[in-house]
């Protein structure tokens, strides 16, 4: 087996404890990897994460489903706002430029990070048992916003995703970040049909890479709880910004030269 699967295929537990353990973050890792360890064109990178990361989520899912850890209302209406603009989202990416679109990844990695580091705000979300009414319009507008985000251009929003739950529906962290699996495979799944009409993948690589996270969310559901949030979250995030520095490093030539050559 090439070098390159291998160690992307190790790296794919990252992605899974990512998820497993904070709720999100799954496609930032994924698409740098997809594309600069195995060597994935970035439309078929995008593609593939979004497969992995609803499989994933599938499996996250599940877990915090059997704690009662997930708001089914609240995420299903999220959800459906979410898979309509990551339908919409994953059409138009198939028709994008790719280091054009890394470069939009790599702007939506800056801004995540830049969301982990900060922090949410002081008494920002409910921790009571019983969320407030939701605001269904503003709900159904910031699913469709985080959803066309994710299928432009392969991000998951987890990191979106589990604040807006806490200050929208009121949430308590933990069931926020459960909520927010239901929301990603969902979206997800829609973000993937939008691209397999423009996209052909590798499945056999994908479908590897998609095991070798699922063990990886296991990890992270292990591990949540023991590991100080804030400090997690911070290291992740510096983590994303180094990453997203080094995708915007790799990519701003390329732009350039399309316009130079144009």
């Amino acid at each position: 087996m090439d070098t390159g699967i291998i160690v992307a295929l190790l790296l794919a537990i990252v992605v899974g404890v990512s998820l497993g353990l904070l709720g999100g973050g799954g496609s930032i890792l994924a698409v740098p990897i997809l594309t600069y360890v195995i060597g994935m064109p970035p439309k078929e990178a995008i593609a593939s994460s979004l497969f992995i990361v609803g499989i994933t989520s599938v499996v996250g899912l599940y877990s915090h489903a059997r704690a009662q850890r997930v708001r089914w209302k609240t995420g299903v209406i999220f959800g459906l706002a979410a898979m309509a603009g990551a339908f919409t989202g994953g059409l138009i990416g198939g028709f994008i430029n790719g280091a054009v679109l890394m470069i939009l990844f790599a702007i939506m990695m800056i801004a995540t990070a830049t969301a982990m580091i900060r922090g949410p705000k002081k008494g920002a979300g409910d921790t009571s048992e019983e969320p407030k009414a939701l605001p269904l319009v503003r709900v159904i507008l910031d699913g469709a916003l985080v959803g066309i985000a994710t299928g432009l251009v392969g991000a998951g929003g987890g990191f979106l995703i589990v604040p807006a739950l806490n200050l929208l529906g009121g949430l308590p962290m933990a069931v926020a970040v459960g909520t927010s699996l239901l929301v990603m495979s969902m979206k997800s799944f829609a973000g993937l049909a939008g691209y397999l009409f423009s996209v052909q993948m590798q499945w056999p690589i994908v479908l590897a890479f998609t095991a070798m996270a699922v063990v990886g969310s296991f990890i992270g559901s292990a591990l949540a709880g023991r590991i100080p949030g804030a400090s997690l979250r911070k290291g992740f995030g510096f983590f994303v910004l180094a990453m997203g520095a080094i995708v915007l490093v790799q990519e701003v030539p390329r732009v350039l030269s399309l316009f130079a050559g144009g």
